[in-house]
């Protein structure tokens, strides 16, 4: 199965008061990987925002805490594609420190046509990036 990688490094602000990383953070160390996927495709999603009045929605989070990161760790955020349909896109994604899995993700985004305001079918070039994910 072929998956995207990303590496983040935490830093003391990405932890809480126990010195690990926050719970929420994680949530922002996935959305990094998905924007990093998009730019390594030369889409940007500020330009898809003006030019196309496209933008992905995070419609649903499920997430298992499985093991806690800590300052100066570095993690590696893999996503795969689980589904792509219609306007959502259905991604699992894991943050492994030294291959040891951290959290586990299941991620569903909704592609949204800003315009109008409402969902709207994924755009083919999109579906072909996530495709060589699966």
């Amino acid at each position: 199965m072929n998956c995207y990688r990303h590496a983040v490094r935490v830093y003391y602000e990405d932890t809480d008061a126990g010195g690990i990383v926050y719970y929420a953070n994680y949530l922002r160390f996935l959305e990094r990987a998905r924007t990093e996927i998009l730019r390594a495709h030369d889409i940007h999603q500020a330009q898809w925002i003006a030019d196309k009045q496209l933008a992905f929605v995070v419609r649903r989070v499920e997430a298992d805490y499985i093991a806690p990161a800590k300052l100066d760790d570095v993690l590696e955020i893999i996503t795969r594609a689980a589904d792509i349909a219609g306007a959502t896109l259905d991604l699992h994604q894991e943050i492994r420190r030294d291959g040891e899995l951290l959290l586990e993700a299941r991620v569903r985004l909704a592609c949204l046509d800003l315009a109008r305001n409402r969902a709207t079918r994924l755009p083919a070039e999109l579906k072909a990036i996530f495709a060589t994910a699966r």
